[in-house]
């Protein structure tokens, strides 16, 4: 007897249902990225993809609204982003504030635990945001050379404040961490206007893209301070010395310029990478460069503001209760909604109905948040008026049958 016919493996051809994925991540792709995953394979030494390198590189700066030449995208999902920027930035003992108010930034607080930090821990209940009189304080008590924060926070559907938080980490001589993984390409942020370092997002959220390959951008100090460590990056697989010789070799890190040369320097291989999540990725930046970042921006708020708008009308109330419209200010993040779940209903049958009914996928809340809220994303290709009118019906739909009536 065979292995197969002893393990009864199944070779049947794989199919899976069609959704509309409007959870926390990831989105529906856009047609078009979605082609690219089935382009053509070449070799990673191929002329050819050194070019599809150097313009997606070109195009999350676009992006990110900055300047820094070390900008590539990280073969994995978003927390390998956020790995790279604490065990590139942080070495044994050196000082860091880890602002916490949800899941995420509570992650971003495990790994640098891991790679030997002296932490401060500022924790905030989830739902809140820090003030930068909070920030400030905490960077007058420890005096650290890195700072971390989560711009959108997953978990609580929370929008930090940024205006003044990178003017107050230079003035404190520290660079500042942000994750944007929740937000980027979905609500306004500018890396070199509000003075940020290290920044990072996930393919497979607002820019309507595949999971497993994420945006990163670190700033001439940034790239300094790891020219300069001590001691090599603990993680050999994302150190950016080593991935900086494959992606940008013409920069140098410890001074921040880019040698030009002819012929232009000699790329080093580091590891193979997927190359069709690249082109996914180039793709769907190019979608944002054709539309616009403002009118991307103008979508996705008319969208939640549409969401909103629905929402009351079934009696249901976003958890995060205070709305600024605008971008320098904490609040509710546009991508993300954590909505609260009425008293009386099981939020894990609403779920499951729409998905069994409508096939439709939104998510319950995890952490401090768990059976307390859903969470809604609206997020790249899907923030769109016609899947907030087709949620808010089976919404009114699932309710019902679960014996709600406002």
């Amino acid at each position: 007897m065979s292995y197969s016919d002893k393990h009864k493996i199944k070779t049947c051809t794989m199919q899976l249902p069609v959704r509309l994925l409007l959870g926390p991540g990831p989105s529906n792709l856009h047609p078009r990225v979605n082609q690219q995953l089935t382009s053509s394979m070449i070799g990673y030494t191929d002329a050819n993809y050194y070019t599809v390198m150097d313009e997606t590189m070109e195009l999350m700066r676009y992006l990110f609204q900055t300047d820094n030449h070390f900008t590539i995208p990280i073969s994995g999902a978003g927390t390998a982003a956020m790995e790279t920027c604490v065990s590139n930035l942080i070495e044994p003992n050196d000082k860091v504030v880890c602002l916490v108010s949800g899941f995420f930034s509570d992650r971003i607080y495990q790994m640098a635990v891991r790679y030997g930090a002296n932490i401060l821990k500022v924790d905030k209940q989830w739902g809140s945001w820090f003030s930068l009189e909070e920030i400030e304080s905490a960077l007058q008590t420890h005096k650290p050379s890195l700072l971390t924060l989560v711009f959108g926070e997953t978990s609580t559907g929370v929008k930090q404040q940024m205006e003044g938080v990178g003017e107050l980490c230079h003035k404190y001589n520290c660079l500042l961490m942000v994750d944007c993984v929740a937000a980027l390409g979905g609500v306004p942020f500018f890396v070199d206007q509000w003075k940020v370092d290290a920044c990072y997002t996930g393919g497979q959220k607002c820019l309507s893209g595949p999971p497993g390959i994420s945006p990163l951008t670190f700033s001439d100090a940034a790239c300094k301070k790891i020219a300069t460590r001590k001691t090599p990056v603990a993680n050999w697989y994302l150190d950016t010395l080593l991935l900086g010789q494959y992606w940008c070799p013409e920069y140098n890190f410890a001074d921040g310029k880019v040698v030009k040369s002819d012929p232009p320097p000699m790329r080093k291989y580091h590891h193979t990478t997927p190359a069709n999540l690249i082109y996914a990725l180039r793709e769907s930046l190019i979608l944002l460069v054709e539309e616009g970042l403002d009118n991307v921006w103008a979508r996705h708020q008319a969208a939640a503001i549409q969401l909103y708008q629905g929402l009351e009308s079934l009696g249901l109330k976003p958890f995060v209760n205070e709305l600024n419209e605008s971008s320098e200010k904490g609040g509710r993040l546009f991508s993300l909604t954590t909505v609260t779940i009425p008293e009386g209903v099981d939020g894990k049958m609403v779920m499951k109905y729409l998905l069994d009914n409508f096939n439709i996928e939104i998510a319950g809340g995890i952490g401090a948040f768990a059976g307390k809220v859903w969470r809604v994303g609206l997020m790249g290709f899907n923030a769109n008026p016609s899947n907030v009118k087709l949620l808010i019906s089976a919404m009114s739909d699932a309710l019902k049958a679960n014996g709600y009536n406002n």
